[in-house]
């Protein structure tokens, strides 16, 4: 028996909040999903104080609920802010597919192999089936970071992710309405009176409140520094609102909020978005943290057997089926594309909450004498076997699909390569050089001479603008992990980096200065609005100009033990720019300004003078 550790509720507050940042730092460090490593928290703070956040609620069961479903919608509006229309010209029929055809067939598939294996009522059961039709929009995105789909499969994967979501939930709610009923014949017209109006009220209600946000924000009647929180509470009272109008339509309704502003062309909503993008971060860490703190180790260990079957059904049998099946002769995905969408449905907190919610539910049902007691405790066996379920399938997908995509082409060998802000002939030249290597390099520019140039030696270049919206919603970036701005123009080098650090991250885009860095404080960029300043030396514009039109060359060198940078230097003189770096540790990426040494085995590329 562990020893156990009272704790006050402050502390016990702290102790999640502490540990949920600190396992999506660990998460972030050990490249794995931080699913994993919350859930180890959460049974660990539970085993190791005897703490549990039902102690502290004094058994409100409900208040929990609505913190959980509350926390859930604002992850959905979230979600639904990252989703464009631009997005449904490739991937439309197999978003509409997956999300109907598919979910059907997952709800049945799931619902009778949860009857067969655990031996469920049928209420269980199938409502066990409902909720597993949902994926994890919060481990989708982790994990498509890592494997850099193609820009169709990726459109496919998210929107899947985000909108299966309040469908699940939808239909987690008709499924308990007919189990409270008796059943479905006697439920039959209820329940499609139910979803009708589900349907009717979270859009209706969405797109409403969606152009009244327009309205407000495009007017300027809500201040700059007010925008996020009053979103925030815009879709709280949006999801309050929609529930009480329907019960469990609000989930439909922020989703559908979400995706209404995020397509408007009036305001924008990029700082919203990365608002709520910092705070589904702590959503996560704390309900994952609470919720496995709920489970008692004994549960998981009772029904780890059984559970793990039902994962190989899952992942084996119910999750290639729903694909195969609902993207039968589309036209739209051929074979590869279908496998790979086949072997990814990773469970998240959705599916973990939405669970927690209903074995309340199915509890106060049994507590009124509307279902028998034994039907409300197979529910709360559902809580474990959900866990059970995302940390397998979390496990399985996180180590495999990045694999699968590799064998099945639909994902580059690499993410190393370079976009190029500029196609001015000194970044041809260094571009011509990586692109020989193998690495993928692309270059921007609107300049047509610049960029037929690139064309003729071979590169891919595109004629546009860097800051353009449509080169973020339509252009690929294919092994892309690095942008370099390298324009003659400040201003536009630091806006890129700024626009590219949500794709890229913003350790990995740079930029160029385009003139000394000790000029005046009141004609230079700030420092926090610019990428990071790559090249050895912090060359400007100017002097990279300079020295390619001066007869300046690409030379590339492996460094070894016995000839380093500094006899790299003694060569080819102090005046040479080392440009990039790469080794078989962390592939090719741009040299930092401030480059002192470089260790054996890395390779270099440099421009440097004729002479």
């Amino acid at each position: 028996m562990p020893h156990t550790l009272t704790v006050t509720p402050v502390v016990y507050l702290a102790l999640v909040l502490a540990l949920g940042i600190l396992a999506q730092w660990l998460a972030w460090r050990l490249k794995i999903p931080s699913i994993l490593i919350l859930l180890a928290f959460g049974f660990g703070l539970s085993i190791t104080t005897g703490a549990q956040i039902d102690a502290y609620l004094g058994g409100e069961t409900d208040t929990l609920l609505a913190v959980v479903s509350l926390f859930v919608a604002v992850i959905l509006f979230e979600g639904g802010l990252t989703l464009k229309f631009s997005e449904l010209k490739q991937a439309g029929v197999p978003i509409l597919r997956l999300c109907t055809l598919g979910v059907a067939i997952a709800f049945i598939l799931g619902s009778v192999g949860a009857a067969m294996i655990f031996q469920w009522n049928w209420r269980v059961a199938a409502l066990l089936g409902a909720i597993l039709v949902v994926t994890g929009p919060t481990v989708v995105g982790p994990l498509l970071r890592v494997i850099k789909p193609s820009r169709k499969i990726s459109s496919i994967v998210k929107w899947e992710g985000i909108v299966v979501d309040p469908i699940g939930a939808i239909l987690a709610v008709l499924v308990f309405q007919a189990a409270v009923a008796g059943g479905l014949q006697s439920a039959g017209s209820a329940v499609f009176i139910a979803l009708i109006k589900t349907v009717l009220v979270g859009i209706v209600l969405a797109l409403l409140i969606a152009k009244i946000i327009e309205f407000l924000l495009k007017r300027h009647y809500i201040p700059e520094f007010l925008e996020s929180v009053f979103l925030l509470a815009v879709v709280a009272a949006a999801f309050a609102a929609s529930n009480s109008f329907q019960e469990e339509s609000g989930l439909l309704t922020v989703t559908v909020l979400g995706i209404a502003l995020a397509n408007q062309k009036s305001v924008s909503v990029r700082k919203i978005l990365e608002f709520n993008e910092n705070l589904r971060v702590l959503i996560i860490s704390v309900l994952f943290i609470v919720l496995a703190g709920r489970i008692d180790p004994a549960d998981l260990s009772s029904v780890a057997v059984p559970s793990l079957i039902f994962l190989a059904i899952l992942i084996i049998v119910v999750r290639p089926a729903s694909v195969y099946l609902s993207c039968l002769a589309s036209g739209k995905l051929d074979f590869r594309e279908r496998s790979f969408l086949a072997a990814l449905a990773p469970r998240g907190i959705v599916a973990a909450a939405v669970t927690s919610v209903f074995a309340i539910e199915f509890g106060h049902a049994a507590h009124d004498g509307t279902l028998a007691p034994e039907i409300a405790e197979q529910a709360n066996q559902m809580v474990p076997t959900v866990f059970m379920i995302i940390i397998g399938t979390v496990f399985f997908y996180g180590l495999s699909a990045r694999r699968l995509a590799l064998s099945l082409g639909v994902a580059p060998p690499a993410a190393d390569g370079v976009l190029f802000a500029g196609a001015d002939p000194w970044i041809r030249e260094i571009a011509s050089s990586l692109h020989e290597d193998g690495h993928p390099v692309m270059l921007l520019d609107t300049r047509y001479g610049n960029i037929a140039a690139a064309r003729m030696a071979g590169l891919h270049a595109t004629r546009a603008n860097i800051l353009s919206e449509h080169v973020e919603e339509n252009l690929e970036f294919p092994g892309i992990n690095h942008l370099v701005a390298g324009t003659s123009n400040d201003e536009v080098n630091s806006l890129a980096t700024h626009e590219y650090a949500h794709i890229f991250g913003k350790s990995n885009v740079w930029q160029i200065p385009t003139s000394d860095k000790d000029q005046h404080p009141s004609t230079s960029v700030a420092a926090h609005r610019r990428g990071r300043i790559c090249f050895s030396g912090e060359p400007t514009f100017q002097k990279l100009e300079h020295l390619s039109s001066s007869g300046g060359r690409i030379v590339k060198t492996l460094l070894t033990e016995v000839f380093s940078l500094q006899n790299f230097f003694e060569n080819h003189g102090d005046d040479a720019v080392i440009m990039f770096l790469h080794d078989n540790d962390r592939g090719l990426r741009p040299a930092e300004a401030g480059l002192e040494d470089v260790p054996p085995g890395t390779t270099i590329y440099a421009m440097v003078s004729a002479s």
